[in-house]
């Protein structure tokens, strides 16, 4: 059986489970890894088994390398629009982490520069790939809930708090990632954005929407003191009537909820992002729990784009976003941090 050869730039966090999703997976293999930490990569050698010849310093000889089929770009917000544009002009599929770029002109630029390639691209909302969103999809096109009339979804985690010996204090390191404006920080762009993407998906389930007639009333933003938001709230009306309030925090356990309520009753997700573990419910009764909750959210990822590679298309396979969806997320992304 033929596979997919994965190539990962940039060996942080992310990566790391990225790489663990392999092990799921049966149409595609982890060949090469590239990054500026030679600890980094000396440690993905060893855990995944790559071969010297296919461990780059250099991100460009990674992606210029003719044994790799696609990219996985786990670099810091602010470097995945340039390597987005180095992957296009070497001919590579492309996979970028959330959010694709940092603001919606970038996006605009990646989808003009794709417009004549037939390169496949996707941004890594993992979660639209998990049997659970595909079932969210379902239940709503059979109309088990009515019309579609309103969302709530949450992401946020307390990412500021320290404790120790009993005390507790709050601390924000302005150079880390999180909090840095020049990394693509803040609470928005980088949990924010999946409560915004679920909102575009099931909006769309109600009727054709135009995002550039959506209003976001009620914008709510915490700054601390640092220049991106901490926390933030708003409250989506889409122009065919459905409207979302969205919250992204990391000053709060907010966990992964969403409750998505119709004219005949309403749904609930536990775990909307990570969907480990997998359980939707309709009106407060079980509706389907995966036995394949505890498996990587990441394999079913890589598993459906391998997929798609091997029969040639060049979009992931719906209800996962394609480009001119990132696009259209990006719109709100920024009117929220604009407005």
């Amino acid at each position: 059986m033929k596979k997919i050869n994965w190539g990962i730039v940039g060996l942080g966090n992310i990566a790391n489970t990225f790489a663990n999703a392999f092990n799921s997976v049966t149409n595609s293999k982890l060949l090469a890894v590239s990054s500026k930490n030679l600890n980094n990569i000396k440690t993905f050698k060893e855990r995944f088994q790559i071969p010297n010849k296919y461990c780059f310093q250099n991100y460009e000889e990674l992606i210029s390398c003719e044994d790799i089929d696609i990219i996985y770009i786990a670099l810091p917000h602010n470097l995945h629009f340039k390597w987005i544009i180095k992957c296009i002009e070497h001919n590579k599929n492309i996979l970028v982490e959330k959010p694709a770029t940092v603001d919606l002109n970038e996006m605009k630029i990646v989808n003009e520069k794709l417009k004549n390639s037939n390169l496949f691209f996707a941004e890594a909302f993992m979660y639209l790939y998990h049997p659970q969103s595909l079932s969210i999809v379902d239940i709503i096109k059979k109309n088990k809930i009515g019309e579609l009339q309103s969302m709530e979804s949450n992401f946020g985690f307390n990412a500021i708090e320290k404790k120790f010996l009993g005390f507790k204090w709050y601390k924000i390191n302005k150079k880390k990632r999180l909090f840095n404006k020049k990394l693509g920080g803040g609470s928005i762009l980088d949990i924010g954005c999946y409560p915004c993407s679920l909102s575009f998906i099931i909006a769309k389930l109600k009727s054709k929407i135009d995002i550039d007639k959506l209003e976001i009333k009620n914008i709510k933003k915490d700054f601390g003191s640092i220049d991106v938001d901490l926390e933030a709230y708003a409250e989506l009306h889409f122009d065919n009537n459905f409207i979302s309030k969205i919250k992204s925090s990391f000053k709060e356990n907010l966990g992964q909820s969403t409750k998505i309520i119709g004219t005949m009753g309403e749904i609930f997700i536990e775990n909307s992002w990570s969907c480990n573990p997998s359980r939707i419910t309709i009106n407060g009764n079980n509706y389907d729990n995966f036995d394949d909750s505890s498996k990587n959210v990441y394999s079913f990822q890589i598993q459906k784009i391998s997929e798609c590679l091997l029969k040639k298309e060049n979009k992931p396979i719906y209800p996962a976003m394609n480009r001119y969806d990132s696009e259209e997320n990006m719109k709100i992304l920024s009117k929220w941090i604009k407005n």
